[in-house]
């Protein structure tokens, strides 16, 4: 991946801020997560130079996509009950999923002046959706793939990222998660398959990658 930044002073001022604010947040409590956030900010952010998607929102969202894991399960349901968080199947099994929804809920107020695509790629980013902005995949991709993730899943990501469309990266992505989730019998979620099946028959996702 590659790519110059075209991110103006103020906007770099504004993210060492928000990333600020993230490590008040989450590096007391949960300082493994916040080094994830920190990594999938930068991973969003190159991710997003190499196919034109715009860098701050992209770097922004990495660092406050997990936002809400410092919630306990108890917290986040009750929490989504209380927003209206729309769940298919039952609550219970899909509590690993709501920080994305819930953050996307609260983040708005704590930090007003980002755009709602930033927000948007923050609820998408557990469960994805049958219409992924490029935003919304560049993030999704991000969490995967970035620096502290181990693995062939990531490896091969990795090995992608640049040389194929970002529909057919985010089609990778979505795919291998399934396969995990199947092979260690997880609970499936049930927009998943829909998801697939949209991406899997979408016209021009195997197009190489134009920037």
């Amino acid at each position: 991946m590659n790519g110059k930044s075209t991110m103006t002073a103020a906007e770099r001022e504004r993210l060492d801020q928000i990333r600020g604010a993230l490590e008040a947040h989450m590096e007391p409590v949960k300082p493994k997560r916040y080094e994830h956030s920190l990594g999938v900010a930068e991973t969003a952010g190159r991710l997003a130079r190499t196919y034109g998607v715009d860098e701050f929102q992209a770097t922004a969202a990495g660092y406050v996509h997990d936002w809400d894991k410092v919630l306990t399960n108890e917290e986040l349901l009750a929490r989504a009950e209380r927003y209206g968080i729309k769940i298919v199947g039952p609550a219970e099994r899909s509590v690993a999923l709501l920080h994305g929804p819930v953050a996307a809920v609260e983040l708005p107020r704590l930090f007003p002046d980002l755009p709602p695509a930033v927000f948007q790629a923050v609820d998408r980013h557990t469960v994805g959706a049958e219409d992924m902005s490029p935003l919304d995949m560049v993030v999704f991709v991000a969490d995967a793939m970035e620096p502290h993730r181990k693995g062939d899943y990531a490896d091969r990501l990795r090995e992608l990222a640049g040389k194929v469309s970002l529909t057919e990266l985010f089609f990778q992505c979505f795919s291998q998660g399934l396969v995990y989730v199947i092979q260690t019998g997880r609970y499936l979620y049930p927009t998943a398959v829909g998801i697939y099946n949209t991406y899997a028959m979408m016209d021009g996702r195997n197009e190489p990658a134009s920037n």
